[in-house]
């Protein structure tokens, strides 16, 4: 093994070691991951929350087992390819070791490390966006039309991961057209490697159209719910806090492809960087949603920075370029990840405050980021729910339902006694089993929805009873309620399909 070699080998052992060190055992999954992990028993070319490529690596981890270092294994896998794609595109811009070096430490001491700490469609998207551009500087760089096929592919896997991989291509295409690669449009290798992309992410279109675009209802609701309350500040903050260490570097590397004479023909790097955030800022996007347009331009700006500081006086700068994003991650490391118990959190909140971690989605500060406080309860909850399930004597007559997808996907990931929960939330909503009938109903409110459900719901049931809640006031489920009615007096499964179809017409007529 070559010395590259050998460091490559040990920044991607560090990277996987780091993804698994950095979160405290006390926590568990987090809520979106339960829901992902669920679309592996429900295999489609689409979902109400997701694009359909989140399943199929779902599907992979339930075959190996569906334990946590599994759940854990894919988004830090995913963020070691886009170490690996940093590093060959500085191999390929005829970076130097140290180049290769100073990259690397910027990638791995980054934002990707509580990024790939999560079993979301986010870390697959960071490596999507990641080997795009990089197949395109192939292309500037041998105009090998090869890349063509390779980058539609590329776009069509991120695409059918998170639609958010458009954003890409509404920055790229105005810089093409500005620049003298604009000649790309002329070459019919082009046009047939869209027709590949298209046919790739064909099913998923089917699929949208066949449910009256859901997409279309998700946006309206995440645009009422969370980016109304995005503000520029916020996000331009988000924007240089995510790569804090190696802002320096990803600077050179935007000045880089506008003046350094060897990256002439990637000029079109600036534009398309620039128009990228610009489209982000329009539509009010979340800060993170951005992070995939970083990691190659830590590329362009090592290999420039390993030139300038490569005679002279400016050789003593490169420990110091080394050094930087190593010192400014020490502050990063005691805040940005779940390795303190949620208690030194409360007692510390001022750090968390001033960085702006404790701001949720709702616009509002709480007691812990949003995050960790969603990887809190849920065991909790999912063993009170199989206490009082194991107690009903006709458990196949009875039928879990959430208020929202984290509850059900946690109790049916820790269940023991394989209660299968549902929820009119999110998927849940088409995973309703409407060939059993149902005689009783465990249900599970939030807190803030609890107060009336013993009153609305017990007269359709012979006996009611409250069965307990979840008492960790550190998890943002806190207080969520678990209720048991049985021996309905009513027909469940009518009510049920009812209710779905009402909730489904919402998403329709929206």
């Amino acid at each position: 093994m070559t010395k590259k070699n050998l460091i490559l080998f040990g920044f991607i052992l560090l990277k996987f070691i780091l993804q698994y060190v950095l979160i405290s055992p006390e926590y568990d999954l987090q809520r979106d991951e339960y829901l992902h992990l669920d679309q592996a028993h429900h295999l489609a070319w689409g979902y109400l929350s997701v694009p359909p490529v989140t399943s199929w690596f779902s599907y992979i981890i339930l075959q190996l087992g569906n334990s946590v270092f599994w759940v854990k294994f894919f988004p830090a896998l995913f963020g070691a390819l886009t170490l690996l794609i940093v590093w060959k595109t500085i191999e390929l811009l005829k970076g130097n070791l140290y180049a290769l070096i100073l990259g690397s430490i910027c990638v791995l001491l980054s934002c990707l490390l509580r990024l790939n700490m999560l079993y979301q469609p986010n870390s697959f998207d960071i490596l999507c966006w990641t080997a795009l551009y990089y197949a395109l500087i192939q292309y500037l760089t041998s105009e090998n039309t090869k890349w063509f096929y390779y980058g539609a592919i590329i776009f069509a896997f991120g695409f059918l991961n998170k639609y958010n991989i458009i954003f890409l291509l509404l920055g790229l295409i105005p810089a093409v057209l500005l620049s003298k690669q604009r000649k790309i449009l002329a070459r019919k290798e082009f046009y047939f490697a869209l027709i590949l992309g298209f046919l790739i992410i064909l099913p998923n279109l089917y699929w949208q159209y066949s449910n009256h675009f859901p997409i279309v209802h998700h946006m309206k609701e995440l645009t009422k719910t969370q980016l109304v309350n995005v503000n520029l500040g916020d996000f331009l903050k988000e924007q240089i806090l995510f790569f804090i260490g190696g802002l320096f570097v990803i600077l050179a590397g935007l000045y880089a492809v506008l003046f350094y004479q060897p990256f002439k023909k990637y000029q079109l790097f600036f534009a398309s960087f620039v128009f990228t955030l610009l489209i982000f800022i329009y539509f009010k996007a979340k800060a993170y949603y951005a992070i995939g347009l970083y990691p190659i331009y830590l590329a362009f700006g090592a290999v420039y920075i390993s030139d300038i500081v490569n005679n002279g006086w400016k050789r003593y700068l490169k420990p110091v370029f080394i050094l930087i994003p190593i010192l400014l991650f020490i502050p990063i490391y005691k805040v940005a990840f779940p390795n303190k118990s949620p208690e030194y959190m409360v007692a510390h909140s001022e750090s968390y405050k001033k960085l702006g971690m404790l701001r949720w989605e709702d616009g509002k500060e709480h007691h812990l980021p949003q995050d960790f406080a969603d990887m809190l309860g849920w065991k909790e909850l999912a063993r009170k729910t199989d206490s009082l399930y194991a107690l009903i004597p006709n458990q196949k007559e009875t039928i879990v339902i959430c208020d929202n997808y984290g509850q059900a996907g946690a109790i049916n990931y820790y269940s023991k006694k394989g209660i299968k929960a549902v929820s009119f939330n999110a998927d849940y909503l088409n995973w309703f089993d409407l060939s059993i009938t149902y005689k009783n109903l465990i249900r599970v409110k939030d807190f803030e929805e609890n107060d009336k459900e013993m009153k609305e719901t017990s007269p359709y049931f012979e006996t009611a009873v409250m069965g307990g809640q979840v008492t960790n006031q550190y998890a943002r489920g806190y207080g969520a309620t678990i209720f048991v009615f049985r021996n309905a007096k009513i027909d469940i499964n009518k009510r049920l399909e009812q209710e779905i179809n009402e909730e489904k017409n919402e998403i329709i007529n929206d």
